[in-house]
């Protein structure tokens, strides 16, 4: 798979997981903030509850599946970006935060969408 055909799935991705959660009565804040310390792929509003959300795309679950990619570093990279989105955008501190992660397996009819509240923390 070639890095344009990740890009595509990886949007598509972010789409399903959108859909998903904005079904669930979350409201988009912003998408692929990036900074020099990492991205954040989604950043929601879940009521009064500020949501950083990863989004992981896998065609299967072998090699434990989208959900069991997320390293610590990685989190640390979403955690430095939340920090640097946060001091940028000083609206968005009075809300108490966590971070989610959409794990998506690729399916025939269609793909499973797993939402994993609170995921991990600072």
């Amino acid at each position: 798979m070639d890095d344009w055909e990740r890009k595509a799935i990886g949007l598509l991705g972010e789409e399903l997981a959108l859909a998903h959660l904005t079904s669930h009565g979350l409201t988009l804040v912003t998408r692929n903030y990036r900074a020099k310390v990492g991205e954040l792929d989604l950043v929601m509003l879940d009521g009064k509850t500020l949501v950083f959300v990863e989004v992981r795309c896998r065609s299967s679950n072998q090699y434990g599946g989208a959900a069991a990619s997320i390293t610590w570093e990685k989190q640390r990279r979403l955690i430095r970006a939340a920090e640097h989105l946060l001091m940028k955008r000083a609206e968005l501190r009075c809300y108490p935060a966590r971070f989610d992660v959409i794990a998506i397996t690729a399916g025939e009819p269609q793909a499973k969408v797993d939402w994993i509240k609170n995921a991990f923390t600072l």
